[in-house]
């Protein structure tokens, strides 16, 4: 079984998880309580992002250290994809002088270019592959309603 699963629960309407129980809802546009695809590509590299530095800046700012990550996309109208995601990080460093704050917003550079495997798997344009398996569900949740199925339970 794939640690990752997406099951579709209603019309237009799918859960994710994943085996330490996150569950996370995908829909179209519009759809109440839900992320669309694009949005989770868009969270996955600014929370990439966030949680590659998340240390960096915490040992420099303290262990409350807020900050916030955001992401916007560039898009050209009718088309299903983007040209550029842009992640920014907003991060409280003004209790450091300058040359220090240069130094860590460099760190902060390098540490994401160098370990966010979402932003790094994205500039690479890694294939996505697709195999349609026409046999029905398949996974744990697949069996386990298979087994309902039979027993009856």
């Amino acid at each position: 079984m794939s640690e990752l699963e997406i099951e579709r629960t209603a019309r237009h309407e799918f859960t994710a998880r994943n085996a330490r129980g996150a569950v996370v809802t995908i829909g179209r546009v519009g759809g109440e309580g839900s992320f669309t695809p694009g949005e989770l590509l868009q969270i996955a590299a600014a929370g990439c992002a966030a949680v590659t530095v998340e240390e960096l800046v915490v040992r420099r700012s303290g262990p409350e250290a807020p900050f916030t990550a955001t992401v916007d996309t560039d898009r050209r109208p009718g088309t299903h994809e983007y040209d550029a995601l842009h992640v920014g990080l907003d991060v409280d460093l003004s209790a450091l002088d300058e040359a220090a704050r240069e130094r860590v917003v460099a760190a902060i550079r390098t540490a994401v270019e160098r370990e966010c495997t979402v932003s790094r798997t994205i500039e690479k344009g890694t294939p996505v592959t697709l195999d349609v398996r026409a046999d029905g569900p398949t996974g744990a949740r697949a069996a386990t309603e298979q087994e309902t199925a039979v027993t009856g339970d």
